[in-house]
């Protein structure tokens, strides 16, 4: 295994950002054979200390707890208040397919016109869905980083292939779960454990985990335009914000799975 001086190229993080490392084999369910599974590559986890612009630089006490132990045990339970109605629903119709990330975020509307947005988008918990994030879709993409949001969503960022030209990221979030009562639970708690196997449960806390190399990934879900970002700079870690070009998000993911 590459030590964590060798885990450069596009998406890595400055290494003065990395606490700790760890490696991690992606579990598969319904792996056809024992084969198959074993055939399944190991990526490597750079733990950093990098959050998203809107939360407040890591204590030191917490920098050191996660160099003691990295991996941190969440709450499933969605803890959040903005735009709740539209986070935690799933859009209607069928899903749209597309190449990669870049061919993604061009199909999007700009975020300009989704911030003077008629009716107005704001953050009110009854906020539903605009006609414009009534789009499921459906994208092949590479898993960067993750982290854990406040509400217990986890944060993914996802981009183009490492080896393209240029780097394009989005946005994408496995959403805690709502109420078993919710229309949307079991699609959600279906992705959220996806996405449990996938990174063999070393969940991240409130400082990203960087994936090296990136995961190549299937994911989904419906489109989000998360009008909470308006102002401010766009989330995401330092070393990946300058790639992510919208606040449109997926959220919430509905499929994720790792892609050969």
């Amino acid at each position: 295994m590459a030590t964590i001086k060798d885990q450069h190229g596009a998406g890595a993080p400055r290494l003065s950002s990395v606490l700790a490392h760890d490696t991690f084999v992606p579990q598969l369910r319904g792996a056809k054979t024992a084969m198959a599974a074993a055939a399944v590559p190991a990526f490597t986890i750079l733990i950093t200390d990098q959050v998203d612009p809107y939360d407040k630089p890591l204590p030191a006490a917490a920098v050191a707890a996660m160099r003691e132990e990295p991996f941190a045990p969440v709450s499933d339970n969605f803890e959040g208040k903005d735009r709740k109605i539209a986070k935690l629903s799933i859009a209607k119709g069928k899903v749209q397919t597309f190449k990669d990330i870049k061919a993604l975020v061009d199909s999007l509307t700009s975020d300009d016109k989704m911030i003077k947005h008629k009716p107005k988008i704001t953050k009110d918990p009854n906020s539903d869905r605009v006609d414009e994030e009534k789009r499921n879709v459906r994208v092949a993409a590479f898993l960067y980083a993750a982290s854990r949001e406040g509400d217990n969503d986890f944060h993914l960022i996802v981009g183009t292939d490492p080896s393209s030209k240029k780097l394009t990221c989005m946005t994408m979030e496995v959403s805690a779960l709502p109420p078993k009562s919710a229309a949307s639970f079991a699609s959600i708690k279906k992705a959220r454990d996806s996405f449990k196997n996938l990174v063999d449960n070393k969940l991240p806390g409130s400082g990203y985990h960087f994936y090296r190399p990136p995961v190549p990934i299937t994911i989904g879900g419906s489109l989000f335009f998360d009008i909470t970002h308006a102002t401010g700079g766009h989330p995401g870690p330092k070393d990946l914000r300058p790639h992510i070009p919208t606040i449109f998000e997926v959220h919430p993911v509905t499929e994720i799975a790792l892609r050969a």
